[in-house]
């Protein structure tokens, strides 16, 4: 969406390709772009049966995917990795379009890898060794143009955080992440602290943490459902709890510090990888998902948030890994191929 943002300011059409059970097929519509669908979904490693059909369904795309890059007139594909870039990429190349390729993590996923030999440039967010040479470019990873401009104060007076609190955002994404969303509730929701908490649940788990927080009486806790850009979030905040997905590059651009709990069953364990980026650096602390505990959260981030100067010295090296021009570096690469 970011590269798309950055497309359409330098006067290229843009148009998506999605499937309709995933966010795309809100978002994309929302920014006035349009989007055709094609009946993927993910490989599931852990079921043979269901990652044979995943692979059906996807060969199974290629011939809608070419039919709608035809219509578009596409003079060149940009993948981002996810479900629906393997048969999008693969389509790409049979009718000889410029691939251009961008990869959020420490490790290439399995469209990526299929595709990396034959695409024209493969952006990275991280350096990956064994992929170096003039086919890859670490860019880093794009972010919300809503995340490079958000203003604190007016972000504090949306979320009702005074002036001169300390404040925790919770999040894990679109859908949430489970274990964090449940330790975090657990952890302050009922806690007598001096700080607050802004948690975005994700749709999932919001009306059972809703439920809970209800009961619970949690003073200066405010709980979201969904936030589409982290925006204002990132700006309100002080510290981030959450996943090390590829939104890590929201952190660093918003120069916020993290305690990061890596997705245990995420692809080639890249998040651990994400994490480790951000924790080598000094911008965060790793908690693994199966050591994440109430009494240790509630102890690790009162520590943090009561020690300004700390929290300072994480910021400014999140600050120091942020690529906040990757959007731009990206489109450029894609027009060139083009």
């Amino acid at each position: 969406m970011a590269v798309a943002a950055e497309l359409r300011a330098r006067g290229a059409e843009v148009s998506f390709l999605g499937t309709r059970e995933r966010i795309e097929a809100d978002l994309v519509p929302a920014a006035g772009y349009e989007i055709d669908y094609l009946a993927v979904r993910g490989l599931d490693r852990r079921n043979p049966l269901k990652a044979a059909a995943a692979g059906v369904r996807a060969m199974a795309a290629i011939p809608a995917a070419r039919r709608a890059l035809r219509r578009r007139q596409a003079d060149v594909v940009l993948g981002g990795g996810g479900y629906v870039a393997g048969p999008a990429g693969l389509a790409a190349l049979r009718l000889r379009l410029p691939l251009v390729l961008t990869e959020a993590d420490s490790e290439l996923g399995f469209a990526n890898r299929l595709l990396a030999g034959r695409a024209r440039r493969v952006c990275l967010a991280f350096p990956i060794v064994g992929r170096e040479g003039e086919r890859y470019l670490v860019t880093g990873r794009p972010v919300p143009a809503a995340v490079l401009s958000a203003d604190r104060e007016a972000a504090r007076r949306r979320f009702g955080i005074g002036a001169g609190e300390r404040c925790l955002l919770v999040v894990g994404g679109s859908q949430g992440a489970h274990s964090v969303n449940e330790c975090a509730m657990a952890a302050f929701a009922a806690a007598d602290r001096d700080f607050d908490v802004l948690h975005v649940a994700g749709r999932r788990d919001y009306v059972a943490l809703q439920e809970r927080l209800e009961a619970a009486g949690g003073d200066r806790y405010t709980l979201l459902e969904y936030e589409p850009d982290l925006g204002d979030c990132l700006a309100a905040c002080d510290l981030v709890l959450g996943r090390a997905g590829g939104s890590i590059f929201e952190l660093t651009a918003a120069g916020r510090p993290a305690v990061l709990v890596p997705y245990p069953h995420a692809t080639a364990n890249h998040q651990s990888g994400n994490a480790a980026w951000m924790a080598e650096a000094g911008a965060a602390i790793v908690i693994p998902d199966a050591e994440l505990q109430p009494q240790r959260l509630r102890e690790l981030v009162g520590g943090l948030l009561g020690n300004a100067a700390r929290l300072e010295r994480m910021a400014v090296a999140s600050r120091s890994l942020a690529k906040r021009d990757a959007a731009a570096r990206i489109a450029d690469e894609v027009l060139a191929a083009a």
